[in-house]
């Protein structure tokens, strides 16, 4: 199945307890409640209906966010945990690729990192099956925490400067508190398996299955959940789009406010094995790329040194129309002309599940391929 990890489908343990009745008042400036072991900050002003704003039952914390945790190259024992099919978030930074897995990401959610004075913090959010990374530099490098909230059933992060702001993991910004309104820059990342990536970047380092807590990173703790057809949500949604299966796989194109591109990874795989896919973002040109068998899309602009890029896909492989260069999945030139060249990634693209990705961006396009 597209997107979709094959294994661990036994429940482990639900780090969201269900607990009926959480839903905070309905009110745009109402105090959004504490919890038993949650928030103890008194009143938050929102920018984001409250109502849909639902306690998970855990606490502030009680998912507990990583720090720098240790990281270890490819085929060492504490990255035996993985399994070719898992799928990982990769980032490069400072010239060094690391692989953060979902299967680290199902237990912790945010996985604050420094790299060459760099501070990011890379994010899953399993109900909602979005990963994003972000540039911390927005919070001052402060490192970001799991509140324990849930927007629409998505991710409510908190940055521990004050304690006092939270940031819905798919609105890109704070919606509370007294940073309410200040955008968090996106950081590029690119989601795929972990064979692809690894085949992708040899070199790479991915988070060790030895983080000092006790967490079982071989299972998936969520059963059924992300089955594509499984149209149940662990809290209540507003609505949910029919257009496709509620839990399939987008790589999400924001664009315009409420609008963008979603490009579905079954509409993608049933284009081919190797696609080029080209669209307009907010009047741009982009490109997106998929591999079937990485199991990963990246999307890109197709400006580069002032001359804009056409794509095809030939013998199974992306070239440039213009000089017949080989491109990989990352955005790098692999061979011809323009080898080693690297196209500029949309940082603000990220993948998540279909009912997650609508409900943000409820006036998104769905990509087609051409008869």
């Amino acid at each position: 199945m597209a997107g979709s990890s094959a294994r661990g489908r036994a429940a482990v343990r639900n780090p969201y307890r269900l607990l009926a009745g959480l839903a905070v008042v309905a009110c745009s400036d109402a105090a959004v409640p504490a919890g038993e072991g949650g928030f103890e900050t008194g009143s938050f002003s929102c920018t984001i209906p409250t109502s849909e704003i639902f306690d998970g039952g855990v606490g502030r914390d009680g998912i507990p966010a990583l720090t720098d945790p240790p990281l270890v190259p490819v085929g060492h024992a504490d990255a035996e945990y993985l399994r070719d099919a898992d799928r990982v978030i990769g980032v490069e930074i400072a010239g060094a690729t690391i692989a953060v897995p979902h299967n680290v990401g199902w237990w912790h959610e945010i996985v604050n990192l420094s790299v060459g004075g760099r501070k990011i913090a890379v994010t899953l959010c399993p109900l909602t099956g979005s990963s994003l990374a972000f540039d911390r530099a927005a919070v001052e490098g402060a490192e970001f925490g799991v509140s324990g909230l849930l927007f629409r059933n998505n991710l409510i992060m908190y940055d521990r400067r004050t304690n006092l702001s939270l940031w819905p993991q798919m609105m890109r910004s704070a919606r509370c508190g007294p940073a309410s309104g200040v955008p968090l820059p996106m950081y590029p990342a690119l989601e795929m398996t972990w064979e692809g990536w690894r085949t992708l970047h040899p070199d790479t380092k991915v988070i060790g299955e030895r983080t000092g807590l006790a967490r079982s990173y071989r299972f998936y703790p969520y059963g059924d959940y992300e089955r594509i057809d499984n149209g149940s949500t662990l809290f209540p949604m507003p609505s949910i789009d029919p257009r496709r299966a509620p839990k399939e796989r987008v790589l999400g194109v924001p664009a315009g406010g409420d609008g963008g591109i979603a490009f579905p990874y079954l509409a993608l795989e049933q284009a081919g094995s190797v696609v080029a896919a080209e669209a307009e973002r907010d009047g741009k040109p982009i490109v997106v790329f998929w591999e079937g068998r990485r199991q990963g899309a990246a999307a890109y602009s197709r400006a580069l040194g002032g001359e804009t890029l056409s794509f095809a896909v030939r013998d199974g492989r992306i070239v440039d129309v213009e000089t017949g260069s080989v491109w990989r999945l990352d955005g790098r030139a692999a061979e011809g002309p323009l080898k080693g060249r690297q196209l500029e990634p949309v940082s603000e693209a990220y993948v998540a599940f279909w009912f997650a990705w609508a409900s943000f961006q409820p006036e998104t396009k769905i990509w087609e391929s051409a008869p």
